[in-house]
């Protein structure tokens, strides 16, 4: 028997799918810096090894991921602190610029960090029980990994300033009546839903799938005529494109598309 510790996130392709996991059950799925550091990797690799989504959940029955772990945090001063964040920010920074869609598959609690996970990935499913929350100042810290910036874009400021600094915790149907999911919440493990529209998006043009996630990236905050000239651009070269070419002569020839394994025809 191998004495080497389990690895701290899984990952396995699954055809064009790669689930991605974190692997720390018994501390709630938390986020260390090696966590960090193999998430990362996990979802910037996955374009190169042909998968056309993401499947990101937690190991166990409990925890999506119950945020940083505050062990690693104890007693670092400001230059390691903010060492710790920013390699936090980047690989989030990732999961939300990925080039192939990442879907939160949340499985119980997701708190700090692991709400801002979710936060960053490009939907979720939440399972009915899972509750996510940014409790961050009832420890006199704030939340790190973008909660700040990417929650009151989605529920506006308002309620974002009352999730943090009450440290409120939103249920799944919350969240769905908020539009924090896109999916209605489901009963028991929401691995199985996140897979089945994984599978999904793969059957679709993987260069069209790249440049609506680019898109929706660089329009985000930007004035509308700067998003909308993105757009153009971005669609004419998928209309122009191989890729636009066999999905039009599919239709036109009432069969299936064939598209390229990573947008290379």
């Amino acid at each position: 028997m191998s004495d080497l510790p389990p690895p701290v996130v899984l990952m396995e392709d699954q055809g064009p799918v790669r689930v991605v996991t974190i692997n720390r059950p018994k501390a709630y799925n938390a986020l260390n810096r090696n966590v960090l550091r193999e998430l990362r990797s996990a979802i910037v690799d996955a374009p190169g090894a042909g998968a056309r989504a993401i499947v990101l959940t937690g190991a166990g029955t409990k925890a999506f991921c119950a945020g940083a772990d505050l062990k690693e945090l104890a007693g670092l001063g400001p230059d390691d602190a903010y060492a710790v964040l920013a390699d936090g920010q980047a690989t989030l920074r990732a999961i939300e610029r990925s080039t192939v869609p990442v879907i939160a598959a949340v499985n119980g609690l997701a708190l700090g960090g692991g709400f801002e996970l979710v936060l960053a990935s490009t939907f979720s499913v939440f399972a009915d029980h899972a509750t996510v929350g940014l409790p961050e100042a009832g420890l006199g810290l704030m939340p790190g990994y973008g909660g700040t910036q990417r929650l009151p874009r989605l529920i506006g400021r308002a309620a974002a300033a009352h999730v943090m600094v009450t440290g409120a915790r939103i249920d799944a149907a919350r969240a769905f009546a908020w539009g924090l999911t896109p999916v209605e919440p489901v009963a028991g493990d929401p691995c199985a839903v996140a897979l089945h529209l994984a599978r999904e998006v793969a059957t679709k043009g993987p260069q069209a799938v790249r440049a609506i996630l680019t898109a929706l990236d660089m329009g985000a905050g930007a004035a509308i005529d700067a998003g909308l000239a993105v757009e153009t651009g971005l669609a004419a070269v998928a209309t122009s494109g191989p890729e636009g070419a066999e999905g039009i002569a599919a239709f036109l020839a009432k069969r299936a598309p064939a598209f390229a394994a990573g947008g290379d025809g």
